[in-house]
């Protein structure tokens, strides 16, 4: 687990450093300088919104023991065995089946699930599920996983304005187009591979966590098998309009194929299933 976390830390620096190369591109020392506090404050209103902001753009609704007393008291159990404070639970009214955690810390934490993951899965299979989500939150990874959206995101935003507006050097002077087209297409790629290694590595941690909080791995590994077979062929529009939010899911939400599965923010489903059946195994 150490070097899951030495990894992600390693590759934050390198999201980082990039924001600020293209800052650097725009202006200089002085664009540098500005893109790195820029993104600073971004990570820090992050960290403090970013769990509201989620759940207003996928119109979350938080649920109760009296509202929703089977997912709420699954829920609950789950957290209790995981030895961390009950999470707030909401349901998103979306036909695909998913799920996510979001929150800046186990203290404010919360947990989502769409209508039909709860209408597709097992009880069973739905515990598994939702312990996946609660392994996240045990470790942190929902912070994570937000600041470098942000930030892929910002150094997307940067780079166009790059190739729309140019940059300056030192000295006021006009850059080199040329630059400005090749940092508007190049960033925003090693940008979005970073946080595609970050998430993978963090997915991995979080199955055999959630397998572990809910002590059925086969659980988790017919959960994904279900839920990878349904969501390929049932969009879900709040994902399509806020793709940096994919990550966050418990299966990539979005319904792009081919090529752009090269540049999924998530492990191939298989492997995952594999790595959980050998759990059961050992």
């Amino acid at each position: 687990m150490f070097g899951n976390w030495l990894k992600t830390s390693i590759l934050m620096a390198g999201i980082v450093a990039l924001f600020g190369v293209v800052g650097a591109a725009i202006g200089g020392k002085s664009g540098m300088l500005l893109a790195l506090l820029l993104g600073g404050g971004m990570n820090l209103f992050s960290y403090w919104f970013s769990d509201k902001m989620v759940l207003r753009m996928y119109n979350a609704q938080e649920v109760d023991a009296a509202s929703s007393p089977y997912l709420y008291n699954m829920v609950q159990g789950l957290a209790r065995n995981a030895g961390l404070p009950m999470p707030r639970v909401y349901i998103i009214n979306e036909q695909q089946p998913n799920a996510f955690a979001t929150g800046r810390n186990p203290d404010n934490a919360a947990v989502a699930a769409t209508t039909g993951i709860l209408q597709m899965l097992t009880e069973r299979e739905l515990r598994g599920v939702m312990a996946h989500e609660l392994a996240h939150v045990k470790h942190r990874d929902i912070l994570i996983s937000t600041i470098s959206a942000t930030l892929a995101g910002a150094i997307s935003a940067l780079a166009n304005f790059a190739m729309f507006f140019g940059g300056r050097d030192e000295e006021g002077r006009p850059a080199n187009p040329l630059v400005g087209i090749l940092v508007a297409i190049l960033a925003p790629l090693a940008a979005s591979l970073i946080q595609m290694a970050i998430s993978r590595a963090r997915e991995y941690e979080a199955d055999r966590g959630g397998a572990e909080i809910c002590g059925d791995p086969a659980a988790l590994a017919d959960a994904l098998q279900k839920i990878d077979y349904y969501a390929r062929g049932i969009p879900m529009p709040s994902a399509e309009a806020h793709p940096e939010t994919g990550q966050m899911m418990i299966m990539n939400p979005l319904s792009g194929g081919g090529i752009a599965g090269l540049f999924s923010t998530h492990p191939p489903t298989e492997e995952r299933i594999r790595r959980l059946r050998a759990m059961r195994g050992g």
